[in-house]
C-alpha cells in the first residue's frame, strides 16, 4: 500500500478527532451501562457513572484486540484509506451522534462509526473499496445481538423467577440490590471492552496508512491506553437524556430485572468480542430490557417505544455514510 504523504500536524488532529468520538461514543453510551441500576434506585447516578467509567478503563487488562482488528482491516479495503476518508468517517459519526443525543435517541456509536467508514470510502472509490466478510459480520449482528439480548436476557428473568419462586419479594429486592452492582459492572466491562476497541481500529487504519505503523505490527500501546481513557471519561460525564429512555420508558424495571437485562446484555457483550465482532451495546441492552419485559407479560413493555428505537437502528448506517460522504468533500478542501 502506498504511504500517504501527510504531515504530522494533519495525523495529530485526526487521532486527537478520533479520541473525541471515542469520548463522545462513551458519553453518548454511558446510558446503556447505567440506566437500569440508575432507574432501580439501586446507585445514585453520579456513583453509577464513576462505577462504569472505571470498569470501562479494566477492560483494557481482559480482552484482546479482535475488534479493533476487524475494525482497522476488515470494513474497507486499506489501499482507499486517507486523511480525507478518516476524517470523513469520524465527522460523519460524530454528527450523528449529536442529533441523536440531542433528541435522546439511543442509537448506536458503533454503527454510526461502521456507516461512517462506508460513506467515505464508497464517495471517494466507490462501492468496491467496501470489504463484504466483514462488513456483513456487523449487519449480521444488528439482528443478532438484540436478539441475543432479548434470548439471554429473558432467560436469566425465568431462571431466577424459577430459583426464588418461594422467596418474598422484599428478600428479592434485597438481594438483587446487591447482585446488580455485579451485573452492571459486568456490562460496563463488556461496553468498555468492544467499544473502545473500535477507535483504536480507526486510529490503526490511519497509522498504517500514514506509514506510522505496519499491518505486521501490534497495535502501538499508546493508542489502546488513550481509546479506553477517553471512553471511560466520556462515560465519566454520562449521557443523561438517554437514561430515561433506556431506563424506564421501554418497561419498568425492578433491581431483579436490572440484574438480568445487565447480565444477559454482558453475556452477548463477551461473546461478540471474543468473536472480534464491532456490536452495538445500545441494541444489545435495549434486546435484554424488553426480554425481561417480555417474560412477565407482553403488555409490560412499550412496544411503540421500542418500535421507534428499531428505527433509529435502521436509519443510523444510511444517516451516518451520508453525513460521511459529504465530510469528506468538505475534508478534501480544507485538509
Amino acid at each position: 500500500m502506498q504511504t500517504l504523504q501527510i504531515s504530522i500536524y494533519a495525523l495529530a488532529f485526526l487521532v486527537a478527532l478520533a479520541l473525541i468520538f471515542d469520548f463522545m461514543n462513551g458519553f453518548h453510551d454511558a446510558a446503556n451501562a447505567i440506566a437500569t441500576v440508575v432507574s432501580t434506585g439501586v446507585l445514585k447516578p453520579q456513583t453509577a457513572v464513576a462505577m462504569a467509567a472505571t470498569f470501562n478503563f479494566v477492560a483494557i487488562l481482559v480482552f484482546q484486540l479482535k475488534v479493533a482488528t476487524t475494525v482497522g482491516k476488515g470494513t474497507i479495503d486499506p489501499s482507499v484509506v486517507d486523511h480525507y476518508v478518516v476524517f470523513g468517517a469520524l465527522v460523519g459519526a460524530i454528527v450523528w451522534n449529536l442529533i441523536t443525543w440531542y433528541y435522546g435517541i439511543p442509537s448506536s456509536s458503533s454503527h454510526a462509526l461502521i456507516g461512517g467508514l462506508v460513506g467515505a470510502a464508497v464517495a471517494k472509490a466507490g462501492t468496491g473499496s467496501l470489504i463484504a466478510g466483514g462488513l456483513l459480520k456487523t449487519i449480521l449482528f444488528i439482528v443478532l445481538s438484540p436478539l441475543l439480548g432479548f434470548i439471554f436476557g429473558s432467560l436469566m428473568m425465568v431462571l431466577v423467577s424459577w430459583l426464588f419462586v418461594r422467596a418474598t419479594p422484599r428478600r428479592v429486592d434485597k438481594w438483587f440490590r446487591r447482585m446488580q452492582l455485579v451485573s452492571a459492572s459486568m456490562y460496563s466491562l463488556g461496553h468498555g471492552g468492544n467499544d473502545a476497541q473500535k477507535t483504536m481500529g480507526i486510529i490503526w487504519m490511519l497509522l498504517i496508512a500514514a506509514g506510522a505503523s505496519s499491518p505486521d505490527e501490534h497495535l502501538p500501546w499508546w493508542v489502546v491506553i488513550s481509546c479506553y481513557t477517553a471512553i471511560s471519561l466520556g462515560t465519566l460525564f454520562g449521557g443523561w437524556r438517554i437514561v430515561k429512555t433506556m431506563g424506564q420508558k421501554i418497561t419498568k424495571l425492578k433491581p431483579v430485572g436490572g440484574f438480568c437485562a445487565e447480565t444477559g446484555g454482558a453475556i452477548t457483550l463477551f461473546l461478540a468480542t471474543a468473536l472480534g465482532v464491532p456490536v452495538s451495546t445500545t441494541h444489545t441492552i435495549t434486546g435484554a430490557i424488553v426480554g425481561v419485559g417480555a417474560s412477565k407479560k407482553m403488555s409490560a413493555v412499550r412496544w411503540g417505544v421500542a418500535g421507534n428505537i428499531v428505527w433509529a437502528w435502521v436509519f443510523t448506517i444510511p444517516a451516518s455514510a451520508f453525513m460521511a460522504a459529504i465530510a469528506w468533500w468538505i475534508g478534501t478542501l480544507i485538509l
